[in-house]
Protein backbone atom coordinates (compact mmCIF):
# COMPACT_ATOMS: atom_id res chain seq x y z
CA UNK A 1 0.00 0.00 0.00
CA UNK A 2 1.02 3.59 -0.61
CA UNK A 3 -1.31 5.23 1.90
CA UNK A 4 0.11 7.94 4.14
CA UNK A 5 -1.87 8.41 7.37
CA UNK A 6 0.87 10.71 8.69
CA UNK A 7 -0.18 13.29 6.09
CA UNK A 8 -3.86 13.54 7.05
CA UNK A 9 -4.83 16.83 8.68
CA UNK A 10 -6.66 17.85 11.81
CA UNK A 11 -7.53 21.30 10.47
CA UNK A 12 -9.19 22.41 7.23
CA UNK A 13 -6.82 22.93 4.29
CA UNK A 14 -6.88 25.34 1.39
CA UNK A 15 -6.77 23.87 -2.11
CA UNK A 16 -3.11 24.92 -2.37
CA UNK A 17 -2.26 23.19 0.90
CA UNK A 18 -4.05 20.05 -0.24
CA UNK A 19 -2.12 20.06 -3.53
CA UNK A 20 1.12 20.39 -1.56
CA UNK A 21 0.16 17.21 0.31
CA UNK A 22 -0.65 15.46 -2.96
CA UNK A 23 2.75 16.47 -4.32
CA UNK A 24 4.43 15.08 -1.20
CA UNK A 25 2.54 11.79 -1.58
CA UNK A 26 3.62 11.49 -5.20
CA UNK A 27 7.22 12.30 -4.32
CA UNK A 28 7.25 9.50 -1.76
CA UNK A 29 6.44 6.87 -4.39
CA UNK A 30 8.78 8.23 -7.06
CA UNK A 31 10.96 5.48 -8.47
CA UNK A 32 8.56 2.67 -7.56
CA UNK A 33 5.73 3.14 -10.07
CA UNK A 34 7.21 3.24 -13.58
CA UNK A 35 6.04 2.91 -16.28
CA UNK A 36 3.04 4.36 -14.46
CA UNK A 37 3.35 7.95 -13.24
CA UNK A 38 4.02 8.64 -9.54
CA UNK A 39 0.77 10.35 -8.59
CA UNK A 40 -0.44 11.77 -5.29
CA UNK A 41 -4.07 12.18 -4.23
CA UNK A 42 -5.70 13.89 -1.25
CA UNK A 43 -9.36 13.51 -0.27
CA UNK A 44 -10.86 16.44 1.63
CA UNK A 45 -14.12 16.00 3.51
CA UNK A 46 -16.87 18.62 3.37
CA UNK A 47 -15.05 20.63 6.06
CA UNK A 48 -11.82 20.67 4.04
CA UNK A 49 -9.97 18.24 6.30
CA UNK A 50 -7.61 15.79 4.60
CA UNK A 51 -9.03 12.36 5.44
CA UNK A 52 -7.19 10.31 2.82
CA UNK A 53 -3.71 10.71 1.32
CA UNK A 54 -2.08 8.19 -1.01
CA UNK A 55 0.32 7.66 -3.89
CA UNK A 56 0.47 5.22 -6.79
CA UNK A 57 1.39 1.63 -5.96
CA UNK A 58 4.01 -0.26 -8.01
CA UNK A 59 2.89 -1.36 -11.48
CA UNK A 60 -0.10 -3.68 -11.30
CA UNK A 61 -1.22 -2.15 -8.01
CA UNK A 62 -3.81 0.48 -7.29
CA UNK A 63 -3.67 4.09 -8.37
CA UNK A 64 -3.55 6.89 -5.82
CA UNK A 65 -7.25 7.82 -5.96
CA UNK A 66 -8.85 4.53 -4.84
CA UNK A 67 -6.35 4.20 -2.01
CA UNK A 68 -7.07 7.72 -0.76
CA UNK A 69 -10.80 7.04 -1.05
CA UNK A 70 -10.37 3.85 0.97
CA UNK A 71 -8.71 5.85 3.75
CA UNK A 72 -11.41 8.50 3.66
CA UNK A 73 -14.30 6.03 3.79
CA UNK A 74 -17.75 7.66 4.03
CA UNK A 75 -16.17 11.08 4.69
CA UNK A 76 -15.38 11.30 0.96
CA UNK A 77 -19.11 11.83 0.30
CA UNK A 78 -19.57 15.43 -0.88
CA UNK A 79 -15.86 16.10 -0.52
CA UNK A 80 -13.03 17.10 -2.85
CA UNK A 81 -10.32 15.04 -4.52
CA UNK A 82 -7.03 16.85 -5.14
CA UNK A 83 -4.78 14.97 -7.58
CA UNK A 84 -1.49 15.77 -9.30
CA UNK A 85 -2.63 14.18 -12.60
CA UNK A 86 -6.04 14.04 -14.26
CA UNK A 87 -7.85 10.90 -13.01
CA UNK A 88 -7.64 8.10 -15.56
CA UNK A 89 -10.70 7.13 -17.57
CA UNK A 90 -9.79 3.71 -18.92
CA UNK A 91 -9.70 0.09 -17.84
CA UNK A 92 -6.17 -1.26 -17.70
CA UNK A 93 -4.67 -3.31 -14.91
CA UNK A 94 -7.03 -1.42 -12.59
CA UNK A 95 -10.54 0.08 -13.01
CA UNK A 96 -10.96 3.77 -14.00
CA UNK A 97 -10.24 6.21 -11.19
CA UNK A 98 -13.05 8.44 -12.46
CA UNK A 99 -15.62 5.76 -11.63
CA UNK A 100 -14.14 5.26 -8.15
CA UNK A 101 -14.41 9.00 -7.44
CA UNK A 102 -18.01 9.13 -8.64
CA UNK A 103 -18.99 6.02 -6.70
CA UNK A 104 -17.56 7.55 -3.51
CA UNK A 105 -19.77 10.62 -3.95
CA UNK A 106 -16.98 13.14 -4.44
CA UNK A 107 -18.50 16.45 -5.58
CA UNK A 108 -15.35 18.24 -6.74
CA UNK A 109 -12.08 17.19 -8.37
CA UNK A 110 -8.99 19.38 -8.64
CA UNK A 111 -6.00 18.26 -10.69
CA UNK A 112 -2.74 19.86 -11.78
CA UNK A 113 -1.86 18.26 -15.12
CA UNK A 114 -4.06 16.91 -17.90
CA UNK A 115 -3.16 13.33 -18.77
CA UNK A 116 -1.15 13.41 -22.05
CA UNK A 117 -1.68 9.68 -22.59
CA UNK A 118 -4.57 9.38 -25.09
CA UNK A 119 -5.44 5.94 -23.73
CA UNK A 120 -6.07 7.28 -20.22
CA UNK A 121 -7.20 10.85 -20.98
CA UNK A 122 -10.75 12.16 -20.91
CA UNK A 123 -11.30 11.92 -17.18
CA UNK A 124 -12.35 15.54 -16.77
CA UNK A 125 -15.07 15.26 -19.41
CA UNK A 126 -16.45 12.06 -17.86
CA UNK A 127 -16.51 13.63 -14.39
CA UNK A 128 -18.38 16.68 -15.67
CA UNK A 129 -20.87 14.38 -17.37
CA UNK A 130 -21.51 12.97 -13.88
CA UNK A 131 -22.14 16.52 -12.58
CA UNK A 132 -18.87 16.61 -10.63
CA UNK A 133 -17.17 20.00 -10.54
CA UNK A 134 -13.70 19.89 -12.11
CA UNK A 135 -10.86 22.39 -11.63
CA UNK A 136 -8.10 21.85 -14.18
CA UNK A 137 -4.41 22.84 -14.27
CA UNK A 138 -4.37 23.95 -10.63
CA UNK A 139 -0.71 24.72 -9.78
CA UNK A 140 0.29 23.01 -13.02
CA UNK A 141 3.72 24.66 -13.28
CA UNK A 142 4.67 23.52 -9.79
CA UNK A 143 3.90 19.90 -10.64
CA UNK A 144 5.38 19.85 -14.15
CA UNK A 145 8.67 21.28 -12.84
CA UNK A 146 8.88 18.61 -10.14
CA UNK A 147 8.95 14.85 -9.82
CA UNK A 148 6.28 14.27 -12.52
CA UNK A 149 8.48 15.93 -15.16
CA UNK A 150 10.35 12.76 -16.25
CA UNK A 151 7.12 10.86 -16.93
CA UNK A 152 5.65 13.79 -18.86
CA UNK A 153 8.89 14.02 -20.86
CA UNK A 154 8.64 10.31 -21.68
CA UNK A 155 5.03 10.68 -22.82
CA UNK A 156 6.04 13.47 -25.19
CA UNK A 157 9.35 12.14 -26.54
CA UNK A 158 9.57 8.42 -25.71
CA UNK A 159 13.10 9.15 -24.50
CA UNK A 160 14.49 9.06 -20.95
CA UNK A 161 14.54 12.27 -18.95
CA UNK A 162 18.19 12.97 -18.10
CA UNK A 163 19.17 14.69 -14.87
CA UNK A 164 22.88 15.52 -14.59
CA UNK A 165 24.22 15.47 -11.04
CA UNK A 166 27.37 17.44 -10.33
CA UNK A 167 29.24 18.04 -7.08
CA UNK A 168 32.15 20.39 -6.63
CA UNK A 169 33.81 23.36 -5.05
CA UNK A 170 33.04 27.03 -5.53
CA UNK A 171 35.83 27.18 -8.11
CA UNK A 172 34.32 24.33 -10.11
CA UNK A 173 36.42 21.30 -9.20
CA UNK A 174 34.99 17.84 -8.58
CA UNK A 175 38.24 16.33 -7.28
CA UNK A 176 41.85 17.20 -6.51
CA UNK A 177 44.60 16.64 -9.07
CA UNK A 178 45.32 13.24 -7.49
CA UNK A 179 41.61 12.35 -8.09
CA UNK A 180 40.73 12.33 -4.37
CA UNK A 181 37.27 13.74 -3.75
CA UNK A 182 36.12 12.37 -0.37
CA UNK A 183 34.63 14.44 0.90
CA UNK A 184 34.15 17.73 -0.94
CA UNK A 185 30.48 17.98 -0.03
CA UNK A 186 29.11 17.39 3.44
CA UNK A 187 27.13 14.65 5.11
CA UNK A 188 23.70 16.13 4.36
CA UNK A 189 24.50 16.41 0.66
CA UNK A 190 25.71 12.83 0.52
CA UNK A 191 22.55 11.64 2.28
CA UNK A 192 20.42 13.52 -0.24
CA UNK A 193 22.29 11.91 -3.14
CA UNK A 194 21.46 8.45 -1.82
CA UNK A 195 17.78 9.34 -1.39
CA UNK A 196 17.79 10.71 -4.92
CA UNK A 197 19.36 7.53 -6.28
CA UNK A 198 16.59 5.45 -4.75
CA UNK A 199 14.00 7.56 -6.59
CA UNK A 200 15.56 7.02 -10.03
CA UNK A 201 15.23 4.13 -12.42
CA UNK A 202 18.89 4.20 -13.38
CA UNK A 203 22.23 5.77 -12.43
CA UNK A 204 24.76 6.34 -15.21
CA UNK A 205 28.53 6.83 -15.11
CA UNK A 206 31.28 6.50 -17.67
CA UNK A 207 33.57 3.50 -17.79
CA UNK A 208 36.43 5.88 -16.97
CA UNK A 209 34.83 6.61 -13.60
CA UNK A 210 34.28 2.88 -13.02
CA UNK A 211 37.96 2.14 -13.68
CA UNK A 212 39.25 5.09 -11.63
CA UNK A 213 36.90 5.07 -8.63
CA UNK A 214 35.24 1.62 -8.61
CA UNK A 215 31.93 3.05 -7.31
CA UNK A 216 29.02 0.95 -6.04
CA UNK A 217 26.34 3.40 -7.17
CA UNK A 218 23.84 1.88 -4.76
CA UNK A 219 21.38 3.88 -2.66
CA UNK A 220 22.44 3.56 0.97
CA UNK A 221 21.63 4.80 4.46
CA UNK A 222 24.11 6.84 6.50
CA UNK A 223 25.15 3.53 8.10
CA UNK A 224 26.01 2.05 4.71
CA UNK A 225 23.01 -0.27 4.51
CA UNK A 226 21.24 -0.60 1.15
CA UNK A 227 17.88 1.14 0.86
CA UNK A 228 14.89 -0.99 -0.12
CA UNK A 229 14.62 0.57 -3.59
CA UNK A 230 17.69 0.38 -5.83
CA UNK A 231 18.30 1.85 -9.29
CA UNK A 232 19.70 0.07 -12.31
CA UNK A 233 23.43 0.80 -12.57
CA UNK A 234 24.73 1.65 -16.05
CA UNK A 235 28.26 2.20 -17.33
CA UNK A 236 28.62 3.94 -20.70
CA UNK A 237 31.83 3.52 -22.71
CA UNK A 238 33.88 1.00 -24.64
CA UNK A 239 36.37 0.12 -21.90
CA UNK A 240 35.87 -3.24 -20.24
CA UNK A 241 34.35 -3.35 -16.75
CA UNK A 242 36.19 -5.81 -14.53
CA UNK A 243 34.30 -8.91 -13.42
CA UNK A 244 34.85 -7.95 -9.78
CA UNK A 245 33.96 -4.25 -10.17
CA UNK A 246 31.68 -2.91 -7.43
CA UNK A 247 29.16 -1.72 -9.99
CA UNK A 248 28.48 -5.23 -11.25
CA UNK A 249 25.54 -7.38 -10.16
CA UNK A 250 22.03 -8.25 -11.25
CA UNK A 251 21.14 -4.58 -11.69
CA UNK A 252 24.09 -3.67 -13.92
CA UNK A 253 24.16 -2.89 -17.63
CA UNK A 254 27.08 -1.92 -19.86
CA UNK A 255 26.22 0.27 -22.85
CA UNK A 256 29.26 -0.05 -25.10
CA UNK A 257 29.32 3.26 -26.92
CA UNK A 258 30.67 6.80 -26.72
CA UNK A 259 27.73 8.09 -28.75
CA UNK A 260 25.20 9.80 -26.47
CA UNK A 261 22.42 9.39 -29.03
CA UNK A 262 23.01 5.64 -29.18
CA UNK A 263 23.04 5.50 -25.37
CA UNK A 264 19.73 7.38 -25.20
CA UNK A 265 18.13 5.05 -27.73
CA UNK A 266 19.40 2.03 -25.82
CA UNK A 267 18.00 3.34 -22.54
CA UNK A 268 14.68 4.12 -24.24
CA UNK A 269 14.53 0.54 -25.53
CA UNK A 270 15.08 -0.58 -21.93
CA UNK A 271 11.99 1.42 -20.90
CA UNK A 272 13.96 3.86 -18.76
CA UNK A 273 12.07 7.06 -18.01
CA UNK A 274 13.96 8.76 -15.15
CA UNK A 275 17.78 8.60 -15.38
CA UNK A 276 20.44 10.26 -13.23
CA UNK A 277 23.86 10.83 -14.82
CA UNK A 278 26.51 11.08 -12.12
CA UNK A 279 29.61 11.52 -14.27
CA UNK A 280 32.51 11.81 -14.56
CA UNK A 281 33.53 15.06 -16.22
CA UNK A 282 33.87 13.73 -19.77
CA UNK A 283 30.51 11.95 -19.69
CA UNK A 284 28.84 15.06 -18.24
CA UNK A 285 30.30 17.16 -21.05
CA UNK A 286 29.25 14.62 -23.67
CA UNK A 287 25.62 14.74 -22.52
CA UNK A 288 25.68 18.55 -22.35
CA UNK A 289 27.24 18.89 -25.80
CA UNK A 290 24.63 16.52 -27.22
CA UNK A 291 21.87 18.72 -25.74
CA UNK A 292 20.67 15.64 -23.88
CA UNK A 293 20.47 17.10 -20.36
CA UNK A 294 16.96 18.02 -19.24
CA UNK A 295 17.74 18.98 -15.64
CA UNK A 296 20.76 19.59 -13.42
CA UNK A 297 21.24 18.98 -9.72
CA UNK A 298 24.42 20.78 -8.70
CA UNK A 299 25.83 20.30 -5.20
CA UNK A 300 28.24 23.12 -4.34
CA UNK A 301 30.51 23.09 -1.30
CA UNK A 302 31.82 26.39 0.16
CA UNK A 303 35.42 25.44 -0.56
CA UNK A 304 38.25 26.20 -2.98
CA UNK A 305 40.79 23.75 -4.43
CA UNK A 306 42.67 26.08 -6.76
CA UNK A 307 43.40 23.20 -9.15
CA UNK A 308 41.99 19.77 -9.84
CA UNK A 309 39.58 17.84 -12.01
CA UNK A 310 36.73 20.05 -13.24
CA UNK A 311 33.05 19.21 -12.93
CA UNK A 312 32.92 19.00 -16.73
CA UNK A 313 35.72 18.43 -19.21
CA UNK A 314 35.64 19.03 -22.96
CA UNK A 315 38.33 18.94 -25.63
CA UNK A 316 36.47 21.41 -27.84
CA UNK A 317 37.07 25.13 -28.08
CA UNK A 318 34.03 27.12 -27.06
CA UNK A 319 32.50 30.52 -27.58
CA UNK A 320 30.02 32.31 -25.35
CA UNK A 321 27.42 31.47 -28.01
CA UNK A 322 27.88 27.79 -27.10
CA UNK A 323 26.64 28.33 -23.55
CA UNK A 324 23.99 25.90 -22.25
CA UNK A 325 21.50 27.83 -20.16
CA UNK A 326 19.25 26.38 -17.50
CA UNK A 327 16.44 27.87 -15.40
CA UNK A 328 16.84 27.67 -11.63
CA UNK A 329 13.75 26.19 -9.98
CA UNK A 330 15.07 25.47 -6.47
CA UNK A 331 17.97 26.39 -4.20
CA UNK A 332 18.36 24.39 -1.00
CA UNK A 333 20.81 24.61 1.87
CA UNK A 334 22.18 21.22 2.97
CA UNK A 335 24.39 21.86 5.96
CA UNK A 336 27.12 24.14 4.60
CA UNK A 337 26.43 23.11 1.00
CA UNK A 338 24.00 24.42 -1.58
CA UNK A 339 21.93 22.30 -3.97
CA UNK A 340 20.80 24.08 -7.12
CA UNK A 341 18.13 22.40 -9.22
CA UNK A 342 17.76 23.80 -12.73
CA UNK A 343 15.77 22.87 -15.82
CA UNK A 344 16.81 23.23 -19.44
CA UNK A 345 15.91 26.60 -20.91
CA UNK A 346 14.97 27.46 -24.45
CA UNK A 347 12.58 24.58 -25.18
CA UNK A 348 9.88 22.54 -23.50
CA UNK A 349 11.73 19.63 -21.90
CA UNK A 350 8.91 18.46 -19.66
Amino acid sequence: MAQFPDLVSAQPLTDAQAMALAIEAGQRVRGTTYPNPPIGCVILDTAGIAVGVAGTEPVGGRHAEPQALEMAGPRAQGGTAVVTLEPCNHIGRTPPCTEALAAAGVSRVIFAVADPNPVAAGGSEWLRYKDIEVVEEFQRDRVTAGYLRPWLHWQRTRRPHITLKTAGTLDGFAAATDRTSQWITGEQSRARVHIDRARRQAIVVGTGTVLADNPRLTARTSDGEDLSTQPLRIAIGTSEVAADANIRGDSFRHIRTHDVEVALETMADMGLIDVLVEGGPRLASAFLEADAVDAIESYIAPAFLGAGLPVTSSNHETSITDISRFRTVAVETLGDDILITALRSGKDRG
